[in-house]
């Protein structure tokens, strides 16, 4: 199986499951998923978050992503429990459908990695 092919099946198994756990079936996009990723790394997860902390939580959640490809360095929580992260490597240019494809990836392998998918 190529790696394209395995990437596609395993971004639309974790899609199907996590829009049934948080959408009531409708599919998230790439954006619910890493807001998702971002309040899991926070770990306050039953409460309301105003616009910028969701920006923030997206943010968190890139840092996150790309911290195994080198891109980021996990640094401290600061007193609200929020992670931050230094840039160690600045990301190369992507075109749009690079930056997808590279979210993609991240994003399954985080999901590998917390054993919701293999």
């Amino acid at each position: 199986m190529s790696r394209d092919t395995q990437l596609k099946e395993r971004w639309e198994k974790l899609v199907d499951i996590l829009s049934n756990q948080f959408s009531q079936g409708e599919d998230l996009d790439l954006d619910a998923i890493i807001f998702l990723i971002g309040v899991q790394e926070l770990g306050k997860f039953h409460r309301e978050y105003k616009k910028d902390e969701k920006l923030n939580l997206m943010h968190i959640a890139i840092c996150r992503l790309l911290e195994p490809y080198g891109f980021y360095e996990f640094e401290y929580y600061d007193e609200e429990g929020w992670p931050h992260y230094k840039v160690k490597e600045e990301l190369p240019p992507l075109k749009a459908g690079e930056q997808t494809v590279l979210m993609k990836e991240a994003i399954v392998s985080y999901f590998i990695e917390k054993e919701l998918i293999d």
